[in-house]
C-alpha cells in the first residue's frame, strides 16, 4: 500500500508518533473472522439453514483465538491512549445499547447482555483507574501473572477454576444461582447471552496486553510492525467498533433477501 512517506520510513500520523499498523491488520482479520462466524450463527441459528450451523460447528473451536487476538490488541492499544476511562465510558454505553436493540431485534433468549463490547468498556475503565498502580509492577511479572490468572479462571463459566488439563478445583454451586453475577462468569444454567465474554477470564487477556502495551508506547515494538502490509485488513481494524456495530444489522438484511430467493432448506 503506497503513500506519501518512503518504502523505508513507515508513515507518521498527527503528533509525531509511528502508527503501528500490524495492530490495526491484526485487529481487522479477527473482525473479519467475527463478522463470518456472525453470519454462520445468523444463517443457522435464525434463520435455519442447516449448513450454517455445520459452519459454525466447525469454526467454534476458533473462535475465542480471533477473539482472544481482539481483545488483546484491545489491551496494547490502552497505553496508546489518554483517555480510557472516558473510552471505557462511551463503550459501555454503546455495549447496553446494543443489549436493548438486541433484546427487541430478536427476544431474550438471544439478545446480547454482556458481549466483548460489555468486557471491553469495563476492563478499560478498570484499567484507566489502576494505571497509576500498575506502573510499578514490571513487565517480567505482570504479562506472566495476567497470564496464568487467564489460564486459571478459563473454565470459570463452567463451574471451575485450575490450570486446564493439570489441576482443577470447583466453584460453590450457591454462586451460579444468582441472576446479577453474570459479568464475572458467574451465571444460573438458564442464562443465555448469543455474545458471551465474562470479564472471567477475559478481563486477564486485556491486562497482558496492557503491559504488553508499554513496549508499543515505548516505540520498542519491531520495526516490521510498524509498516504496512494489508491494507484491507488495516482499514477493517481502525473500523472495528463501526464494523460490529453495524455487521448484525446487515448480515440479517442479507439473510432475509436468502430467504426469500431460497426458501428451499
Amino acid at each position: 500500500m503506497s503513500g506519501n512517506a518512503s518504502k523505508e520510513t513507515p508513515a507518521k500520523p498527527k503528533g509525531g508518533k509511528q502508527r503501528i499498523h500490524a495492530l490495526d491488520e491484526l485487529r481487522g482479520f479477527a473482525v473479519f473472522c467475527m463478522v463470518f462466524y456472525h453470519g454462520f450463527y445468523s444463517i443457522g441459528y435464525f434463520f435455519g439453514w442447516d449448513w450454517g450451523i455445520w459452519l459454525v460447528n466447525f469454526f467454534r473451536p476458533v473462535e475465542p483465538l480471533f477473539a482472544g487476538l481482539f481483545i488483546l490488541i484491545s489491551g496494547i492499544c490502552s497505553n496508546l491512549s489518554h483517555s480510557n476511562i472516558e473510552r471505557g465510558a462511551k463503550l459501555f454505553f454503546i455495549s447496553y445499547a446494543v443489549t436493548v436493540v438486541t433484546y427487541f431485534a430478536v427476544g431474550s433468549q438471544s439478545a446480547i447482555r454482556f458481549g466483548i463490547l460489555h468486557m471491553l468498556s469495563i476492563a478499560m475503565m478498570l484499567f484507566g483507574v489502576t494505571a497509576v498502580v500498575l506502573r510499578f509492577v514490571p513487565l517480567w511479572v505482570g504479562i506472566p501473572l495476567n497470564v496464568l490468572l487467564f489460564l486459571f479462571t478459563l473454565s470459570v463459566s463452567s463451574g471451575s477454576v485450575g490450570i486446564p488439563y493439570v489441576w482443577s478445583l470447583s466453584l460453590p454451586a450457591e454462586w451460579y444461582q444468582t441472576d446479577f453475577l453474570y459479568p464475572l462468569g458467574l451465571h444460573p444454567k438458564n442464562f443465555s447471552s448469543s455474545d458471551y465474554f465474562p470479564l472471567m477470564p477475559w478481563l486477564f487477556l486485556f491486562f497482558t496486553g496492557g503491559f504488553l502495551g508499554r513496549l508499543a508506547a515505548q516505540k520498542k515494538f519491531p520495526k516490521g510492525m510498524y509498516k504496512k502490509h494489508i491494507g484491507f485488513f488495516a482499514v477493517m481494524g481502525r473500523h472495528a467498533l463501526l464494523i460490529y456495530l453495524v455487521h448484525q444489522p446487515v448480515i440479517f438484511g442479507l439473510c432475509q433477501l436468502m430467504a426469500l430467493l431460497l426458501p428451499s432448506r
